[in-house]
C-alpha cells in the first residue's frame, strides 16, 4: 500500500537516515572543495550540524516518545546549535524554515512539503547577507521549486514526489559549475549542495523501507587531541570546588520569562559554578557544577519535566576529556577541564568584552596579550559551532561583547550566535583572517561608543592584506596554476598568488604580490612545523627588500599553514 503521507515517526527515520548517509559521504564531500588545501571540511561542517539534533532525534526515537512538535523542534534547535561555517549554518536554516511549517501538522502530505520546502528556502537564503547562486542555496531552491511545480500540478504519489525532487536536485548540482567560474576550473560541483543531496537521498531510503543502523555514535577525537600529563590531572582534582557536572533539559510547562530566568541562574550560581543556562523557547538547557545535583535538578522540576539528564563525578576522573570533533563533546571538555585564568569569565561586570576564535598557542597568546576574554580554540582546522559562541558570550562578564570569527567560514556562526544571545550586546566584527582580528583588537579605543568601534573597527581591517601559506592535498589546475600533490600555495584575500615546493620562495613570493607603494607594515607569524632559525631568516629576506617597511615576526603555533603575512 502507497504511503502518501509522513508521520513523526517515518520524518524521525527519514531524518536520521539522512544524517547517517551525509556522515558516510562527509570525506569525498571534503575532497569537492575547490582549493586542494588540507582543511577542506565542508562535508565535517554538514555532518557535525545535522549530528547535533540527530542525537536527541535518536533518543526520542529510542524512547517511543515521538510526535511532530517536539521533532521539529528537536531538529530545529539542535541544528541551530551546532551549526559550524557556512555550509552548516544555511543547512541549519534550511531545516529551521522546514520544520516553522511542519511543527503543527499530525503528518505531513504533499502540498505541506511544498510550503515546507519553500519556507526553507526563504529561511536560509534571509540569514546570508549576499547570497551567491551556484551554492547549496541554488540546489535548494530548485528541489523547492520542483516540489511546488509537483504539488501544483495535483502528483498524488509521495514516492514519485520525492524521488522527482531529488532528480532535480542533481541536476541543478549539476549546473553549478556553469554558476560558479572557481567551481568549473576546478572541476568540481558544489560540496554544499552535494552534501544536501546526500541527506535527501539517505532520508528518500529511509521512506522506501531501506534498513538503516540509525544508531548515532559521538565521532573519535580528532587527530592530535591532547591528554592532560600526570601533574595537571592530579592539579585538577585538587583544584575542582564542585566536584559533580550536572547537566539536564527542561521541557517548559509554561513560557520562561526573562526574571524566571534571571532567578533560576542565580539560584545555581548559589550552590555551584560553570553555569550555562540556555533558553529556547519551549526547551531550557542546562550545565552547572555543584556539589549537590539533587538540588539543582529539584529546582528545574518546578519550570516543567527534566530530559537528557547527566552526572560526572569529575574528581574521578583522571584524564582531561579529549577535544571532539561533535558539539556535545566539545561542551563537555570545555566545562569540565580547568580554564586558564585569563579566559575564565572575569568577577566583576565589564562595560566590554571580546572573543576571538584562533588556533596556535601563540596566536592565541597574541590575542590575550591584547586583552581578548575569551578564545575559542579553531580557525581553518576546525569551525566552531553555534553553540560554542553561546558558551563563550556566556563565560565572558561584560554588557557588549565584541566577537572576531577571524575566518569567513566562521561569521555566519557567530551572527547566528549574536540573534541567538538576549543578555548581551553582541557585535560580530566580520575579520576574514586572523590578521585582521588583531588588528580590530588593536583599533579598539574605550573611550567610543560600541557603535563607533564597530565602525573604526570594521573600516581598520578593510585595509589588511593576508596570505598564508599551506600544501596541496591533490593534484589539480586552478586559476592559471599547474599544482601537484604537497606543493606549497600562497593563498591570500582574493585566491592563489604562489605555488612551488620551497615554503620560503613561496611565502616571499606571494608576500610580493601583497605589497604596493603605501604599504607600511609587515607581520609575518610562523607555524608549529617552522623551526625559529628558518623563520627569521625568511625575515631578514623580506627586511632587505622592503627596507621602507617594518617588518615584524611573530611565532604563531598555527597548523597546517606554515607562514600566515599581513601588509597593511
Amino acid at each position: 500500500m502507497a504511503v502518501n503521507k509522513i508521520d513523526a515517526k517515518m520524518l524521525a527515520k527519514m531524518f536520521l537516515a539522512g544524517a547517517k548517509n551525509l556522515e558516510s559521504k562527509k570525506e569525498w564531500i571534503n575532497e569537492l572543495n575547490v582549493f586542494p588545501v588540507p582543511d577542506g571540511d565542508t562535508g565535517t561542517n554538514m555532518t557535525l550540524t545535522i549530528m547535533s539534533a540527530a542525537k536527541d532525534v535518536a533518543a526520542m526515537d529510542a524512547r517511543n516518545d515521538l510526535d511532530m512538535p517536539s521533532l521539529a523542534k528537536a531538529i530545529s534547535s539542535g541544528s541551530l546549535r551546532g551549526a559550524r561555517g557556512n555550509s552548516g549554518v544555511i543547512l541549519s536554516q534550511l531545516f529551521r524554515g522546514f520544520t516553522k511549517v511542519i511543527r503543527d501538522c499530525e503528518s505531513i502530505d504533499i502540498p505541506t512539503l511544498a510550503q515546507a520546502g519553500e519556507r526553507a528556502v526563504e529561511t536560509a537564503y534571509k540569514a546570508v547577507m549576499k547570497p551567491k547562486e551556484g551554492t547549496i542555496l541554488t540546489v535548494a531552491k530548485g528541489a523547492a521549486q520542483k516540489a511546488r511545480e509537483l504539488a501544483d500540478a495535483g502528483e498524488t504519489d509521495m514516492e514519485k514526489y520525492l524521488s522527482a525532487i531529488i532528480e532535480h536536485a542533481g541536476f541543478v548540482l549539476s549546473q553549478t559549475p556553469d554558476m560558479l567560474p572557481v567551481l568549473k576550473q576546478a572541476g568540481v560541483v558544489d560540496s554544499g549542495g552535494q552534501g544536501l543531496i546526500q541527506v535527501l537521498k539517505g532520508a528518500y531510503e529511509a521512506f522506501l523501507g531501506k534498513e538503516v543502523d540509525f544508531s548515532i555514535e559521538t565521532p573519535a577525537a580528532a587527530a592530535g587531541a591532547p591528554f592532560a600529563s600526570s601533574n595537571a590531572k592530579a592539579q585538577a582534582e585538587t583544584q575542582i570546588k564542585f566536584g559533580y557536572c550536572t547537566e539536564f533539559i527542561i521541557m517548559l510547562s509554561r513560557p520562561f520569562h526573562s526574571k524566571q530566568e534571571k532567578d533560576f541562574k542565580d539560584y545555581l550560581e548559589s550552590i555551584g559554578d560553570s553555569i550555562v543556562v540556555v533558553a529556547d523557547e519551549d526547551v531550557v538547557k542546562v550545565h552547572v557544577h555543584t556539589n549537590d545535583p539533587g538540588l539543582a535538578i529539584q529546582k528545574g522540576l518546578k519550570y516543567g519535566a527534566l530530559s537528557n539528564m547527566k552526572i560526572d563525578n569529575m574528581r574521578l576522573e583522571h584524564h582531561e576529556k579529549v577535544i571532539r570533533m561533535n558539539q556535545k563533546a566539545e561542551e563537555d571538555a570545555a566545562m569540565a577541564a580547568p580554564k586558564p585564568a585569563a579566559m575564565e569569565e572575569t568577577s566583576e561586570r565589564k562595560p566590554t568584552g571580546f572573543i576571538a576564535v584562533s588556533a596556535g598557542d601563540g596566536l592565541q597568546a597574541i590575542f590575550r596579550e591584547l586583552g581578548v576574554d575569551h578564545i575559542i580554540e579553531g580557525g581553518q582546522t576546525m569551525n566552531p559551532s553555534t553553540q560554542d559562541m553561546l558558551n563563550a558570550i556566556d563565560k565572558v562578564n561584560a554588557d557588549t561583547v565584541f566577537i572576531l570569527p577571524n575566518n569567513k567560514n566562521i561569521i555566519l556562526a557567530a551572527n547566528q550566535a549574536k540573534y541567538m544571545h538576549e543578555d548581551k550586546h553582541i557585535i560580530v566584527i566580520p575579520t576574514k583572517t586572523i590578521a585582521q582580528g588583531i588588528t580590530a583588537v588593536i583599533n579598539y579605543a574605550p573611550d567610543l561608543s560600541p557603535e563607533e568601534n564597530e565602525s573604526a573597527m570594521t573600516e581598520a581591517i578593510g585595509a589588511v592584506r593576508t596570505g598564508e601559506v599551506t600544501y596541496a592535498v591533490r593534484d589539480t589546475s586552478i586559476e592559471g596554476y599547474e599544482i601537484s600533490q604537497g606543493d606549497y600555495m600562497g593563498i591570500g584575500d582574493e585566491g592563489i598568488l604562489a605555488v612551488g615546493q620551497s615554503v620560503e620562495a613561496v611565502t616571499a613570493e606571494m608576500t610580493d604580490h601583497m605589497m604596493s607603494e603605501d604599504m607600511e607594515l609587515i607581520s609575518i607569524y610562523y607555524g608549529e612545523d617552522i623551526n625559529e632559525e628558518d623563520a627569521l631568516d625568511l625575515r631578514d629576506k623580506v627586511a632587505e627588500k622592503y627596507p621602507a617597511c617594518d617588518v615584524e615576526l611573530q611565532y604563531g603555533g598555527q597548523p597546517i599553514y606554515s607562514y600566515i603575512v599581513s601588509v597593511e
